[in-house]
């Protein structure tokens, strides 16, 4: 299949003038997380032809993107590749891309993988951001969720890529396990901050159909968190992590305003090994909380507006630029097996399958297995359904389009799910609860029904489009 031609830009009113951002997805781990439905395989004898393929997928798209100012190298385990095999990857795509001289560099990595040396290569090639998959602050919570590494792991990791110099680290954790107590997660929000990290990202756990934890979900194995429960423990992390320096910008993701305090040693209490006294480890950064804080239920406010003025708003926020291109429509290419890319209104998609996408770029084929052109209403469901999910929210002049937009906007103010701020419509903390319904009660009643079942899927689709 030949590369998709982009529309022209007058038939996209919401194309964004940013640049675009680039995603590889490395497809391989040594194992499969119980909860993760990714696309990825424990095969990494494939390797070699993959990079060979990569480098032929980029070649196809070399003149049609431009400057790409991000760049996200997600997976799968990206940092699974020897040093050898990410160097390549890197001197591959510069042949075939230009990059802006600012563009923010993130590899996902897993604590284990990472040792002195790596990070080391890491920064050399150009990487300024890791995003590492901690998940937990717990062993036995990292046990139930197959997870590879450990608490110490973690620990060395982190301490290595600060020893290394980098300054925007990222944190993946997911809250919600079965039997896990909202003071349970407490703790591993408390420890989490020790590290200072730059990003916060806060999943709930899914239990995503053919995945082992959905097989037990569906054999009564394990009891998944209630709706009540979710709740709880995402007004919680909201409010735990603002008050601790960190803006809830997207409804998974927090970037951090304050800068690092500077009168404390932070520490990290560690579970014992081999019986005796808990063993502390010390990181090279500084914490920004009180060891000796209280747990509050009280932190838990549904009517709060995100826009109280903080102390810290003047500072520019540890963003992620890259996962921002996905939420505002920006344009992205995806490169390697199951990844998405957007351009002009277009969306495209490869092969979810390593031998498949080999094999038609082996035989000079792009490896696309579909693509959508989206009506000018479908991008506007998408605008609503995006925009929604995050703190910017959207513009009052999409609303306009839609008969009766003001009633609707009143009602949900009243019910405290939006708010109208410097003429967008944003979530509250409780809107930001029910995103996803949000953009249906601003639907036009006369659209027709392809446009209305678009619109129900994308509540289902959009989160997926960060890979």
């Amino acid at each position: 299949m030949t590369p998709v031609p982009p529309l022209p830009a007058s038939m996209n009113p919401f194309v964004d003038a940013a640049l675009p951002g680039l995603y590889v997805h490395v497809p391989f781990c040594l194992s499969k997380c119980a909860y993760c439905d990714f696309y990825s395989i424990p095969d990494g004898t494939l390797i070699p032809d993959w990079l060979a393929a990569l480098e032929k997928e980029a070649g196809f798209y070399q003149d049609r993107f431009g400057l790409f100012d991000t760049f996200y190298l997600g997976g799968g385990t990206p940092s699974l590749l020897d040093l050898p095999q990410i160097a390549s990857l890197m001197k591959g795509l510069r042949r075939h891309f230009t990059f802006s001289p600012d563009t923010e560099v993130t590899l996902e990595a897993n604590p284990d993988d990472l040792t002195a040396e790596k990070v080391k290569l890491y920064q050399d090639l150009g990487v300024n951001r890791l995003s590492l998959g901690v998940q937990s602050i717990h062993d036995r919570e990292l046990a139930f969720l197959g997870r590879r590494h450990n608490v110490r792991q973690t620990v060395a990791a982190l301490e290595a890529a600060r020893a290394a110099g980098f300054v925007n680290l990222s944190l993946d954790l997911i809250y919600g396990l079965p039997g896990q107590s909202l003071e349970d997660w407490r703790k591993t929000l408390v420890q989490a901050v020790t590290f200072d990290p730059e990003h916060i990202s806060c999943y709930q756990l899914t239990y995503e159909p053919g995945t082992p934890l959905g097989r037990k979900k569906v054999r009564g194995e394990v009891i998944p968190a209630t709706e009540e429960e979710e709740r709880d423990f995402f007004l919680f992390t909201s409010r735990f992590l603002e008050e601790r320096g960190y803006l809830h910008y997207e409804i998974s993701n927090f970037a951090r305003l304050a800068e690092p305090r500077k009168d404390a040693t932070p520490t990290l209490t560690l579970p014992p090994q081999g019986g005796g006294n808990p063993s502390v480890a010390s990181l090279p950064n500084n914490a920004q909380f009180l060891a000796n804080e209280e747990f509050c239920p009280g932190l838990i406010n549904n009517q709060e507006s995100f826009y109280r003025k903080l102390e810290t708003e003047n500072r520019k926020p540890h963003y992620s630029r890259h996962n921002r291109k996905y939420w505002n429509h920006t344009p992205y290419l995806g490169l390697g097996p199951g990844a998405h890319s957007f351009q002009n209104g277009v969306r495209w998609w490869n092969t979810p399958s390593v031998e498949q996408y080999c094999r038609e770029l082996a035989q000079g084929r792009t490896p696309v297995a579909d693509r959508e052109i989206l009506s000018e209403e479908q991008l506007r469901l998408e605008v609503l359904f995006l925009g929604l999910r995050t703190r910017e929210g959207v513009s009052l002049d999409l609303l306009r389009q839609v008969p009766g937009w003001e009633k609707t906007l009143h009602n949900l103010k009243k019910e405290g799910l939006l708010e109208v701020h410097q003429n967008r419509a944003a979530p509250t903390r409780q809107g930001f609860l029910l995103a996803d319904g949000l953009p249906l009660q601003f639907m036009d009643e006369g659209m027709g029904e392809d446009d209305i079942y678009y619109a129900l899927e994308t509540s289902a689709k959009i989160p997926h489009l960060s890979f």
